[in-house]
């Protein structure tokens, strides 16, 4: 399968570099030339499963450890900011909550996918980390992105298992647990509060993100367990 792919006019090649018609060039090819190719499509269960944020607001932190309760609360939220470039019209961040991280494909009750969910994690003892590759410092404007080589380095300690071992502290806000250390990451990054001048103006937006979660989370409150609901952002 070809997809908007130019052909040279000289050599009748496939030009994948040619942006004349689309910089978003596509093409497709046999999975025979994929050398450790699992040719059913199909791996195995996952050790551990990383849920992708990224908030505008600069509150949360760049990773936390969920519960099973809590990876179904924040599956079933699908909070994150819409950035410019991934929609048309959209020029800054905006907050959005997108059902399972996806709610424009769900043909099932969103409260099924994230029983499905809890179920798979307590049978295979997956571990669930919620990143935050959006804001630090502060807001949009304010703070800045987190570093990508700070989000790659904790994604590969969570991987690895290095973070395990690593005590956490427990978000009062959000209701996260928040490893206390990770290699070659600063101390303060992990506590977004510490990266912010003013303490206070964190305190400020936490809230203003956490109610934007309450609020969220009623549309699906009488179909979950109330240890789901409890696992949420306090408000």
């Amino acid at each position: 399968m070809l997809e908007n792919v130019a052909i040279d006019p000289d050599t009748r090649q496939l030009n994948l570099d040619d942006d004349r018609y689309t910089e978003n060039t596509r093409a497709a090819y046999p999975i025979s030339f994929i050398d450790n190719a699992v040719p059913s499509g199909q791996g195995g269960h996952p050790k551990n499963v990383v849920m992708l944020t990224a908030d505008a607001f600069g509150v949360l932190p760049p990773i936390s450890r969920l519960t099973p309760e809590g990876a179904m609360y924040h599956f079933l939220s699908g909070y994150t900011a819409k950035v410019a470039g991934t929609e048309k019209g959209v020029t800054e961040p905006k907050a959005t909550f997108s059902t399972c991280f996806g709610a424009p494909f769900l043909p099932l009750a969103p409260n099924r996918y994230a029983r499905m969910l809890g179920e798979q994690i307590a049978r295979h003892h997956a571990r669930v980390w919620l990143v935050n590759t959006g804001w630090t410092g502060g807001p949009y404007g304010v703070g800045k992105r987190m570093k990508i080589a700070h989000t790659r380095t904790m994604i590969r300690a969570a991987l690895s298992g290095t973070l395990d071992s690593v005590a956490c502290e427990k978000d009062k806000v959000f209701n996260l647990d928040i490893p206390t250390s990770c290699p070659d990451v600063p101390a303060e990054v992990l506590r977004p509060r510490n990266t912010w001048a003013n303490g206070a103006e964190y305190d400020a937006q936490a809230t203003k993100l956490a109610r934007m979660f309450v609020e969220n989370f009623k549309n699906f409150e009488e179909g979950v367990d109330p240890k789901v609901v409890a696992a949420g952002p306090t408000a």
